[in-house]
């Protein structure tokens, strides 16, 4: 017995596939998204001097809106300033208390240990602290 001859209430028998409609990957996406955006600040900037160029008491251009490294405004962060060790650049749980020198793990501290005074003054230098190696 066959069921292909009865039929589906749930298939709506007046959809037709788009063919003109083809997937597109992320990159795709987020370049169109950046393009459209582009054409929309363009267009305002284009509004902006047509407005300025019709307007005669000589007032001063509005500042545009678009967001910049030194426009936006963040409070400080609430976690703890990380640190790292100053041999490897991993993250350095801890500190070598004669030389003041952060390390990773056991094999960097007995790097650290076999280090002469004035290497460890240079690397703490190099990270800016310019304390006195006892």
């Amino acid at each position: 017995m066959s069921y292909l001859h009865f039929p589906r209430p749930f298939k709506n028998p007046a959809y037709t596939k788009n063919v003109n409609r083809r997937a597109k990957n992320l990159k795709n996406v987020l370049g169109q998204e950046r393009e459209r955006e582009r054409a929309e600040r363009e267009k305002k900037r284009q509004e902006t001097a047509d407005r300025d160029a019709m307007d005669v008491d000589g007032k001063t251009p509005e500042e545009e809106d678009i967001p910049t490294y030194l426009s936006i405004e963040a409070p400080p962060s609430v976690l703890p300033q990380k640190h790292y060790c100053d041999i490897t650049g991993l993250e350095a749980p801890y500190t070598d208390p004669t030389t003041g020198l952060r390390y990773h793990d056991k094999d960097v501290f007995a790097l650290i240990k076999g280090m002469s005074a004035s290497t460890a003054k240079d690397y703490l230098s190099a990270r800016g602290v310019n304390s006195i190696v006892k």
